[in-house]
């Protein structure tokens, strides 16, 4: 009887401290209490079946009381929230931001620390963070680690690449979750700096498809002033622990109250679409802080970029640092790709064909100074190469009424960057580039840092703010992987921040399912700068001795400008490519990058994806396919398009003998008039994919 009372206790203790938050239609709950020690957990459930049992909660501080347990809850609020804000730049001209908000404050029964917990449920997802209050007991403190879990049901089908904190730039394995293993994975892709902490790490966003079909996604949002969250993961019991990178003493977060943790979402559905096309990231990050954001504008580019990544030319000028003639200058190996008279020959193409921009990479001495040398002061960001006229082709892209975009590759030297920062963006205001790209290849200086760190996080947003500052809009490569930061300042145009084409012209590249899973991860977090648009698929076009090529047809290429969303899109491929196939070039010049709607039509991770955008204050529209390694044949609905209008359809397609490796760049396109009432039978090659332009007629 005593061992009976003694658990009726502890469960009416338990129960006591729950407390539960629904979502608006109530699809989703999350349920937090304490347990008997005190110590704080969650479980979400959808549709009233568990999908997340219960997981711990907590921090764990350097030299102070750990914030784990011993907790009792002192109060509780809750709030609803059902409102519409516009993007400057986006998929949506409005998105929707409504859920139910449950606040649980805690006091640490010793300690006398105050803790926070806010939690948010939505239709697509739930989310929660750490709130530490302005108190007596907590000012300064430095988080050693963080104790969140995600205790899973199942052994779910994951699409994981390894918890890396250098680089994201990995190719998406899809195992059952128990087979999870870092060990197991060739890491001969091409990655030159991999810092991978144990044989179960993983990083964020994950996303899983349960054995039953429902969809998962484990990410974070509005990760300002802290580390990036990687997950470790427990393979035999179907557990993730949070894995907060450290800076080089060990450290995870400097942190002074009050102050908050980034969100942590869990996005749960039995639709893959409403995964896809969730902006729950986006709503949990702060509105814009700019005012005036006339000067945000989108950007289709090309450059001289993907010449030097199949060898036609280099970033450098001379080859070597020690090539200097009896003057001390240096000797040009004639290979420099980045000279005044291949800049304009970017700016006439790019004129011609009605393209905003033109990237130049190479432009700035120090190319030769730099690989294999892990250097403080490689680059200073206004220096051009002696072939390179900066005010000559300023003024001709002027002229034709182009814009030049900016490249800062800074060699991973943060602090270098930082010092010369206000004189680079001087240099660009000075010249009219609008924007840069930035880069950091290559191991963090200060020596000791990840590029996935607190420290690198706050540069990062810090670059960010500072060409807000100027008006200026920056598209970062090698950084960390974005988590909505760009609503707070959309001049954060863009990022890489995964592996992007540029591995298909010399490593193993990217298999054709890659670009059907980066949706449902890298992209949930931002706009990614992709350079899709390659037309000649394989290498040995180069040199005959190549085997490297893109992993899918042409029209996919075509396909991914709209299933990989961003305002930001380069026309990559060699313009002299483009200049052999005007036909199937026609789609990247009128297709759109900024949209009034979005309409993810079909989807299934690792396997398709079908997405109709309209074109931001028009009634065009563009719809993009495409598939993995399978071919695919499909049937969509045009009910999207207005009702009572005809429109042109200009159906850009895989030909019937494609295949992205035996025959790739295969393709037909046809014209045909359709309606609302319409339907149109897609039929994708293996690596394959269909796009399509939709003009209303008179």
């Amino acid at each position: 009887m005593k061992q009976l009372f003694s658990l009726l206790l502890l469960c009416s203790l338990s129960w006591v401290s729950a407390q539960k938050v629904e979502s608006p239609t109530g699809t989703l709950a999350l349920t937090f209490q304490l347990t008997p020690d005190g110590q704080p957990t969650y479980a979400v459930s959808y549709k009233n079946k568990p999908v997340v049992l219960s997981s711990a909660l907590g921090v764990s501080l350097k030299d102070k009381t750990a914030l784990v347990n011993h907790f009792e809850v002192t109060g509780t609020t809750t709030h609803a929230v059902n409102e519409t804000w516009k993007p400057v730049l986006g998929e949506q001209a409005q998105i929707v931001n409504h859920y139910n908000e449950l606040i649980v404050a805690l006091v640490q029964k010793d300690s006398k620390v105050k803790l926070n917990l806010v939690f948010r449920a939505f239709d697509e997802g739930v989310a929660f963070r750490y709130d530490f209050p302005k108190q007596e007991n907590l000012n300064y403190f430095i988080i050693s680690d963080e104790k969140t879990e995600f205790n899973l049901t199942e052994n779910h089908k994951v699409f994981w690449i390894p918890g890396d904190f250098d680089s994201n730039e990995y190719v998406y394995n899809e195992t059952k979750f128990s087979e999870i293993d870092n060990e197991k994975l060739d890491l001969n892709n091409g990655i030159g700096v991999k810092s991978i902490p144990g044989k179960y790490t993983v990083q964020t966003p994950l996303q899983m498809k349960s054995p039953s079909g429902l969809y998962l996604n484990i990410f974070e949002a509005a990760v300002v002033n802290y580390p990036v969250m990687h997950l470790d993961a427990n393979v035999q019991k179907y557990t993730l622990k949070a894995n907060l990178v450290p800076n080089a003493i060990g450290d995870k977060a400097y942190l002074q109250a009050p102050c908050v943790s980034p969100w942590r979402t869990i996005m749960v559905s039995d639709d893959a679409r409403k995964i896809v096309s969730s902006k729950l990231i986006l709503n949990l990050n702060e509105p814009s802080k700019i005012e005036d954001t006339s000067w945000i504008k989108p950007m289709k580019y090309v450059g001289i970029w993907w010449e030097m990544h199949v060898g036609k030319s280099t970033w450098d000028y001379a080859g070597s640092q020690n090539a200097q003639n009896a003057a001390g200058n240096p000797i040009p190996t004639g290979k420099h790709g980045a000279t005044t008279e291949n800049t304009k020959r970017y700016i006439d193409f790019a004129a011609k064909h009605g393209f905003d921009g033109v990237l130049v990479e190479g432009w700035n001495v120090g190319w030769e100074d730099w690989v294999g040398n892990w250097k403080e002061d490689v680059f200073d960001f206004t220096t051009p190469y002696p072939d390179f006229n900066l005010e000559e082709v300023s003024a001709y892209a002027k002229a034709k009424n182009v814009k030049m975009i900016m490249h800062h590759e800074t060699s991973g030297s943060v602090g270098n960057y930082e010092r010369h920062l206000d004189r680079a963006l001087d240099l660009m205001k000075k010249f009219d580039y609008p924007a840069a790209k930035t880069g950091y290849v290559g191991k963090i200086i200060p020596r000791g840092e990840f590029h996935d760190g607190q420290a690198m996080v706050n540069h990062f947003n810090f670059v960010a703010r500072r060409f807000a500052d100027n008006k200026l809009m920056v598209n970062s490569h090698e950084s960390s992987h974005p988590t909505g930061y760009s609503r707070t300042y959309p001049n954060y145009i863009a990022a890489e921040s995964a592996r992007g084409n540029e591995f298909n012209a010399w490593s193993n590249g990217n298999p054709p399912a890659h670009e059907t899973i980066l949706p449902f991860t890298r992209q949930l977090g931002g706009p990614m700068d992709y350079t899709p648009g390659i037309f000649e698929i394989k290498m040995s076009y180069y040199d005959k001795n190549k085997t490297e090529q893109v992993h899918t047809t042409l029209a996919k290429q075509l396909a991914l400008y709209v299933t990989m969303y961003s305002p930001l899109q380069m026309a990559a491929d060699l313009i002299e490519n483009y200049e052999k196939y005007p036909d199937a070039f026609q789609f990247i010049k009128d297709v759109a990058m900024d949209w009034d709607e979005s309409l993810y039509l079909e989807a299934e991770p690792g396997d398709y994806l079908t997405v109709a955008r309209k074109t931001k204050g028009q009634d065009t529209w563009f719809l993009g396919a495409i598939t993995d390694e399978n071919a695919r044949t499909t049937e969509i609905k045009l009910d999207f398009l207005t009702k009572g209008k005809k429109y042109k359809a200009i159906i850009y397609q895989d030909a019937k003998n494609a295949h992205w490796e035996k025959n790739p760049i295969a393709y037909t396109i046809k014209t045909q008039v359709v309606t609302s009432a319409s339907k149109l039978k897609l039929q994708l090659a293996a690596g394959g994919g269909t796009a399509i332009s939709f003009e209303p007629l008179p």
